[in-house]
């Protein structure tokens, strides 16, 4: 028989690279921790991690199958344990979601105060970042669902489409395009190929902007390859070349102040799904399904539809 605390403290070890930061997340001793984590290679017959005195703690090839077994088992302990207290009628224990980087300012917040009102009980934390970033975190179960364009998905993750969005041109009002192209018109990619392109290269993100120019034969002139959208909102803001997007903010201004201006594609463009997703292995919580309810819900029908359709 496995004792989950000695599991726990495992996992914690390897989350936090020591085993004084595991001590100090669960407020005991540096020693509670080592005695623990040996007495779980004793009970397994095997050594999980190498104890590296200037290079801190490793897995051993051992360790490294385990990790996702060991955080799966505490994923039910604590599943079970809520799911008894869930007899009474209320949700309790924690969850953790995972949100694509540039989707997460627009989508999560809402998300986040709106499931608090209705599971109080419910300790929710998140994790952003790219898409192969997300797949791993479902993968090794440290988050159970992650809300991402549904985008070279890779093999054993599940995918819910939420809506779908269509990339979009966000340009300067002083940049050649919009003084070319009014607000209702549409912008052939053609017309884009001979200015300069401020590329959101966040996996999968600069793949696809890129690809939807070669549906059409068109080679982009890259200027700038940036990993955040407010840095791309404010380059496109100052005139230094246009963008194209998926995710739209209602605001139309830069973090600097200065407008924004959007354009709709002239088609055959090819539109991407926002999906909710999670690891097809891996059972999900209560919890996981009140959230990925709740996001149904929530997402398309109440926060991000508007100008280009649902955001």
């Amino acid at each position: 028989m496995l004792n989950l605390r000695q599991v726990q403290c495992f996992v914690l070890a390897v989350e936090h690279g020591t085993m004084t930061a595991a001590a100090q997340r669960l407020l005991v001793s540096q020693s509670a921790i080592s005695l623990a984590i040996s007495g779980l290679e004793r009970d397994l017959g095997t050594q999980l991690l190498l104890r590296q005195r200037s290079r801190g703690l490793a897995l051993t090839a051992a360790g490294q199958r385990f990790l996702p077994q060991a955080r799966e088992l505490l994923a039910r302990a604590e599943e079970l344990r809520a799911d008894t207290q869930a007899q009474g009628g209320e949700l309790t224990g924690s969850l953790t979601v995972g949100c694509f980087r540039t989707a997460a300012p627009f989508i999560l917040p809402g998300l986040l105060e709106t499931f608090a009102e209705r599971h109080p009980q419910v300790a929710l934390d998140f994790i952003e970042g790219p898409l192969p970033e997300l797949e791993r975190a479902l993968h090794e179960g440290r988050c159970e669902l992650a809300l991402v364009y549904d985008l070279q998905v890779g093999p054993g993750i599940v995918c819910e489409a939420l809506y779908e969005a269509d990339a979009y041109v966000l340009l300067s009002p002083a940049h050649p395009l919009a003084r070319r192209f009014g607000p209702q018109d549409a912008v052939p990619l053609r017309a884009l190929a001979e200015h300069d392109l401020v590329l959101l290269d966040v996996p999968p993100s600069g793949a696809h902007i890129t690809g939807v120019f070669e549906q059409q034969g068109v080679i982009p002139r890259v200027r700038y390859r940036i990993s955040s959208m407010e840095l791309l909102r404010s380059l496109v803001a100052r005139n230094l070349g246009y963008a194209l997007v998926i995710s739209h903010p209602r605001s139309d201004v830069s973090y600097e102040g200065l407008p924004l201006e959007s354009r709709v594609l002239q088609g055959p463009v090819r539109s991407t799904r926002f999906s909710i997703a999670w690891n097809a292995d891996a059972r999900r919580t209560l919890r996981a399904r009140a959230f990925a309810e709740h996001c149904r819900e929530m997402i398309p029908a109440r926060l991000y539809t508007g100008a280009h359709g649902a955001r």
